[in-house]
């Protein structure tokens, strides 16, 4: 829809826009008397955000995977191999790969996919942390001062998120995007975790997890269904597409949620949905299947999608992914069904 259109229910972004604009000037306004140290970090990172959203909202229509990994993975590793054969996978479906853009496994994901299919973020350290040569000078690279907006940038529209092993950064990632799966502050999105071949990284970290976390009730056994491991970059990239075979996004609308799906699901299918799955949904709600909300006008591309809606009970997150790896291991696709037209931010809205 154009800037500044009003939909047919008389919603309008524009009007919308504006309105968050000015509480960003009155918060503004109101620094006048702060730190200047803390002007100086709210400044910055407004800054750096805002330049960040501008450079995506060039590639807002683009499939996007966030690969981690480490910075210290050689050239001549099996690892480094893995991350540039996903890279060129991805590429190849025409994802968007977004890495941290330094060397190790982040060079390996951007060498595989190439200058024109590779973003990044890079982060200012005082040691091994410069652009990869296949990134640097590249419109799509930004260079960043904090890591909690970098962190937010990762994430903000990816479709899919793989790790590679590595250090603290990589588990630091790794455990805040399965944070923000598991209490609904980013939407569900595929989370795959590369060993390699043979390796135990990851199935050390997962016994781990299952050991200490899970035996003690600190994670629950559903939210073990937020994560895929593998030592096959052919599996990873087959994990990614499964999940896009029927399902296609979510939203909030009018307090429920909504799982706009690529094909409708069939009564027998619904009838199962409704039998195994009402441990999700608040008291006394229920699921229907549904058209777009008129809320949905302002993303004209999703519009005609199937919806299955629900009254979600916001907790149950490991709970609604087995909803829809069930959905999309039991609804038929429609042919030809493809995750390219993919127009959502992974962030909650």
């Amino acid at each position: 829809m154009p800037t500044g259109s009003r939909t047919s229910t008389g919603r309008d972004d524009a009007a919308e826009i504006a309105r968050l604009a000015d509480e960003i000037k009155r918060a503004a306004d109101e620094l006048t008397n702060y730190d200047r140290g803390d002007v100086k970090l709210l400044a910055r990172s407004f800054q750096e955000l805002k330049d960040c959203v501008s450079m995506l909202a060039a590639y807002r229509n683009r499939l996007k995977v966030t690969v981690f990994g480490s910075a210290r993975t050689k050239p001549d590793s099996v690892l480094y191999e893995q991350a540039r054969g996903f890279g060129r996978l991805m590429a190849a479906k025409d994802y968007l790969v977004i890495t941290g853009a330094g060397p190790g496994i982040m060079e390996a994901a951007h060498e595989g996919a190439g200058r024109a299919a590779s973003m990044g973020f890079n982060i200012r350290l005082p040691f091994e942390q410069g652009a990869n040569p296949i990134v640097e000078g590249d419109p799509k690279l930004r260079t960043l001062n904090y890591f909690f907006t970098r962190k937010l940038l990762f994430l903000k529209e990816a479709h899919a998120v793989v790790l590679f092993p590595g250090g603290f950064g990589t588990l630091d990632e790794g455990f805040e995007v399965l944070t923000l799966l598991q209490t609904g502050r980013a939407g569900t999105l595929p989370v795959v975790m590369i060993d390699a071949p043979g390796g135990a990284y990851w199935k050390d970290w997962r016994r781990y997890v299952e050991q200490e976390l899970l035996n003690a009730g600190w994670v629950s056994p559903e939210d073990m269904s937020l994560f895929h491991i593998t030592d096959d970059i052919q599996d990873a990239v087959a994990e990614i597409d499964r999940f896009y075979r029927v399902y296609h996004s979510q939203r909030y609308v009018a307090g429920k949620l909504v799982l706009r799906l690529r094909a409708e699901i069939p009564d027998a299918q619904f009838e199962t949905i409704v039998e195994q799955f009402t441990d999700i949904l608040s008291p006394g709600g229920r699921f229907s299947r549904a058209d777009a909300h008129h809320h949905e006008r302002n993303e004209p591309l999703l519009h005609k999608m199937p919806r299955l809606k629900l009254d979600f009970n916001r907790r149950s997150f490991g709970r609604l992914r087995e909803l829809i790896d069930w959905i999309n291991d039991h609804v038929p696709p429609e042919p030809e069904s493809a995750a390219s037209d993919i127009n959502s931010s992974s962030m909650t809205k």
